[in-house]
């Protein structure tokens, strides 16, 4: 099943900018993983705010939640959630 998935930062402006950083780092990596678990399959950045669009790939809406919330930035991240259906001139 496949999600369009949208995430606005929230991370509070005074967090510290090496705790800043590592989060990061962490988002970065956890990210790799999820692109090579199949998860992950596009990620777009949104201009002008720390916003991202991306297209994730889940057996079900539990497991999209499992990884979402596996993201390092997850207390911070504001996420809209809408799965996604072929659509009829797409199918075969």
């Amino acid at each position: 099943m496949e999600f369009l998935v949208r995430m606005e930062n929230r991370l509070p402006p005074e967090t510290p900018e090496d705790e800043r950083a590592e989060l990061k780092a962490g988002e970065r990596a956890r990210a790799a993983e999820l692109r090579a678990e199949g998860v992950l399959k596009r990620l777009w950045r949104v201009p002008g705010r720390n916003a991202t669009v991306g297209l994730y790939e889940a057996a079900d809406p539990a497991r999209l939640h499992e990884a979402l919330m596996s993201l390092p930035m997850a207390p911070w991240l504001d996420i809209t959630v809408e799965p996604l259906a072929t659509h009829p001139q797409e199918a075969g």
